[in-house]
């Protein structure tokens, strides 16, 4: 979803970078020869907002959290439903967002299927589902303030929630869905 919008924001920094505060996630930067920069996110931008509507959907808060190479969170509740939404990372490479595009409830999507789209003064990236299910909600705030995408992505600016078609320890296990420490190598990778 955001591969290449990240792989350019990142190849264009020039000499060294001041460390910022971007809701709570650090992104700490090495300071390296002029036209090269390297730019690594503190492990802190994995987690999600505990004060978010999807860690206090149930009691228990989510069972686990998962990530894919295009830079999507999904966290597995209880009730064998998820929610989606873009990572910290994915979203500083968009920048700041004017438009979110949301899937309707109802709607059954399959695994890589566009569910919507994220827009911003920089692109406009589709945002595709993980999982196969039943988009059960859908995070209606966001039409009103898209820039919630940018400051709290991995949180309150959920995008989707899909009640899975299989239960959710089948579907925890795919392959392309990846840990929080497989998602951090993916980053430092880049």
């Amino acid at each position: 979803m955001f591969r290449n919008l990240i792989n350019a924001r990142i190849s264009t920094r020039v000499g060294s970078q001041l460390a910022k505060n971007a809701i709570g996630a650090r992104i700490n930067a090495a300071k390296v020869a002029p036209g090269v920069s390297f730019m690594r996110y503190n492990s802190s931008n994995f987690k999600l907002n505990s004060d978010s509507f999807v860690v206090k959907y149930q009691e228990a808060g989510p069972k686990s959290v998962k990530f894919t190479e295009e830079h999507e969170w999904i966290a597995f509740q209880r009730d064998d439903s998820v929610f989606l939404g873009i990572t910290q990372y994915a979203s500083e490479a968009l920048g700041e967002a004017t438009f979110v595009e949301l899937p309707e409830v109802g709607d059954t999507v399959e695994v890589g299927e566009s569910i919507g789209s994220v827009e911003s003064v920089k692109s406009a990236s589709e945002i595709y589902s993980p999982v196969a299910g039943e988009i059960v909600a859908v995070n209606e705030e966001l039409e009103s303030r898209p820039q919630l995408i940018s400051d709290d992505p991995m949180g309150n600016a959920w995008i989707a929630q899909i009640k899975l078609n299989e239960p959710a320890e089948v579907v925890e296990g795919q392959e392309s869905l990846l840990s929080e420490t497989q998602y951090e190598e993916l980053l430092d990778s880049n």
